[in-house]
């Protein structure tokens, strides 16, 4: 294996802090959203959107893990920075790899949020194509 050096995990640096940026965004559009159908559920309280306010709790739940293994990326990343400028180079790479790991899984679970979101979306077109 190949040293680490300080440039291999100051790279992710940048890519993580984007995809932060973006899972943010995500989360404040969805709090709005929630804002929006709250006042529409307390006129009027219907099972459709009973079964939207599920929909968002679940997707903002997701969103809270990707938030969460985003982070310890990033974190676990500064601490390989460290890790490498003291010279613990095995401890290093296995920081990192666990960094990796975790932005991967922050991947997947992304994945999994879009496709949720994507089904809601289906659920609203069919219904509006119904009232047609």
């Amino acid at each position: 294996m190949e040293e680490l050096t300080l440039a291999t995990p100051s790279i992710t640096f940048s890519a993580i802090s984007l995809l932060m940026l973006a899972y943010t965004n995500r989360f404040l559009s969805y709090a709005q959203l929630i804002r929006t159908i709250s006042a529409e559920y307390s006129v009027d309280p219907t099972e459709r959107i009973r079964a939207q306010i599920d929909n968002l709790r679940r997707r903002m739940y997701l969103i809270r893990a990707m938030q969460i293994l985003g982070i310890t990326s990033l974190f676990l990343c500064v601490v390989c920075t460290f890790l490498i400028y003291i010279g613990l180079q095995t401890a290093a790479a296995w920081i990192f790899g666990i960094a990796l790991v975790c932005l991967a899984l922050s991947l997947a679970i992304s994945i999994a949020e879009i496709q949720i979101s994507v089904k809601a979306l289906e659920i609203h077109l069919d219904s509006m194509e119904k009232n047609r």
